[in-house]
């Protein structure tokens, strides 16, 4: 399955090029390219909210993607780009492609509670269903997604390990996954390598971090 037009920067910093450029949870963002069309913010810690990686995306046309608890943070930092406020376990349409939303959270840990109503989401593209999962553990609502390609933390700390998005992802069955947020802020460089000895004979593993 061809990927080259997803792009992980760092963390779960996602670029998605379908012709429209879709960003998710933007940090470490190099360059100004003002490109964004699209911006998936998934929760509001620091490294999924950045305004300064914000800001050297956006453009006059951008339209933001936020979960509705987020809206008086995301209304303080700005008023450019018109912004779809999200609920979980919804489905959206913009202009260019529907989408549904997950619900993203903690099932233990304190770090991303369920109350706070953060989100996955699951984009539908070029005839595939892409799942950018966001800062979660292996929840009942993200075993029961149906989906070609799973972008997926593995690093632990404050979401699941590599042991447990492998156990996750073989559960799920997607075509394809793409592990994400490990090897910088959290997880070891190595987790990548470890997570796709884990997964399933069937399922395709693409590094790009």
């Amino acid at each position: 399955m061809d990927v080259s037009n997803i792009t992980v920067n760092s963390q779960s910093s996602i670029r998605i090029d379908i012709g429209k450029k879709i960003y998710f949870d933007p940090v470490d963002i190099a360059d100004e390219n003002h490109d964004a069309d699209y911006i998936f913010i998934t929760h509001d810690h620091y490294d999924h909210f950045s305004m300064p990686d914000i800001l050297k995306i956006l453009k006059d046309s951008t339209v933001f993607i936020i979960p509705a608890s987020m809206e008086k943070t995301f209304r303080k930092n700005t008023e450019a780009g018109e912004a779809i406020f999200v609920a979980p376990g919804q489905e959206y349409e913009t202009a260019d492609f529907a989408f549904e939303t997950v619900s993203s959270y903690n099932k233990v840990k304190p770090f991303h509670p369920k109350r706070a109503g953060w989100c996955g989401y699951i984009i539908k593209v070029d005839g595939q269903r892409i799942y950018v999962a966001g800062d979660t553990d292996a929840t009942k609502e993200a075993e029961g997604v149906s989906c070609d390609i799973t972008l997926v933390p593995i690093g632990g700390t404050f979401t699941m390990n590599y042991k447990e998005a492998a156990g996750l992802i073989n559960k799920m069955r997607p075509k394809l996954v793409i592990p994400t947020h490990y090897g910088s802020y959290v997880g070891s460089k190595t987790d990548g390598v470890e997570f796709s000895k884990l997964v399933d004979n069937g399922i395709d593993v693409e590094l790009k971090l």
